[in-house]
């Protein structure tokens, strides 16, 4: 992304790496429209609307979680483990197998939310916060 704001390539794509600041605004900005869908839609239009609302909710969520995962140097396919951790918790967890999936999440907040990425370029790109300065 390289100091761009280009929406478009940050929720479709899952290349590169992706800092901290975007990736909690991006993933804020997925979790309120989740909510604002599973509040505003009824049973009835979830089941006319779901099949296509929750596999796109999902394909920006696994975008975002591999860039950010690449920034920690990591491989994209851990999001497959974290979006099956979420999907076990959300809107919150009822049984008590759930419990894995809320050390996965807790585990995925840390690693992802609070620790910064890896300092320079790594196998998946250059250090996206570092703003490239003109010659």
């Amino acid at each position: 992304m390289n100091g761009q704001n280009d929406w478009l390539e940050l929720f479709t794509s899952a290349t590169g790496r992706l800092s901290r600041t975007p990736f909690l605004v991006a993933s804020a900005f997925l979790l309120i429209l989740a909510f604002i869908y599973e509040v505003v839609t009824g049973d009835t239009l979830k089941l006319l609307t779901g099949w296509i609302a929750y596999p796109a909710l999902l394909f920006f969520a696994a975008n975002l979680l591999a860039k950010r995962l690449h920034d920690r140097g990591r491989s994209g396919w851990w999001t497959a483990i974290i979006i099956l951790a979420i999907m076990m918790v959300w809107p919150w967890p009822h049984r008590l197998f759930d419990a894995l999936g809320v050390v996965v999440v807790i585990w995925a907040v840390v690693e992802l939310g609070m620790l910064s990425g890896e300092q320079g370029a790594n196998r998946y790109g250059p250090n996206p916060a570092r703003v490239a300065q003109p010659a």
